[in-house]
């Protein structure tokens, strides 16, 4: 029997089952299965969406770098974001992937005019009065090793708070850290725009 579970990642939590550091994982907040794991990652400072399963067609489907599945991030950023910055996003910027120069594909870019309605974080954000902060919604449709983080970086605002917020047409919504919502094969399918 296939399971399907939506997550909320918190902060800290590495993204498996098992840790070999004594960190906390998955294990330790949500409770299912014993053969069900992650779909893809995010690191343990990033939090957000991640989709549980036992159903490795899903895996390799939304995973396949071919198919170009969007993720979309809510990042808030040290400064006042700039129009160019967003452009440069948009076009893709350089980065480093394994020790090599890589640039990002392109990609949606935008600012969020209003502070997004999501849970606080635990442990907040460090908070400078004198240096402002502003949030940015990046969809991608690829996945290097701390991508937005990187890219945010390349265009001189660094990432303090990244939450992946959508993953096709599943959004966390209404969710909060620790959140866990079983699904239906032909509902995720759908929401993923798989067949």
């Amino acid at each position: 029997m296939h399971y399907y579970y939506l997550i909320y990642k918190p902060y800290l939590i590495l993204s498996q089952f098992t840790s070999q550091t004594g960190k906390q994982t998955l294990a330790d907040i949500f409770k299912v299965p014993k053969d069900v794991y992650p779909v893809g990652r995010l690191d343990a400072d990033s939090e957000g969406l991640l989709i549980l399963t036992n159903d490795a067609s899903l895996n390799q489907k939304l995973l396949n770098p071919t198919q170009h599945h969007e993720r979309e991030y809510w990042v808030q950023v040290e400064g006042s974001i700039t129009h160019d910055a967003i452009t440069y996003l948009q076009k893709g910027v350089a980065i480093s992937v394994v020790g090599k120069v890589y640039k990002t594909l392109p990609c949606k870019a935008k600012i969020i005019t209003q502070q997004p309605f999501i849970a606080d974080r635990n442990p907040p954000i460090r908070f400078r009065k004198n240096i402002p902060t502003s949030w940015v919604s990046i969809t991608l449709t690829e996945g290097k090793n701390r991508q937005v983080r990187k890219m945010t970086a390349a265009v001189g605002f660094p990432t303090l708070r990244l939450i992946r917020w959508r993953i096709e047409k599943i959004t966390l919504d209404k969710m909060i850290p620790g959140n866990i919502i079983e699904v239906s094969k032909p509902e995720i399918f759908k929401r993923l725009s798989l067949t």
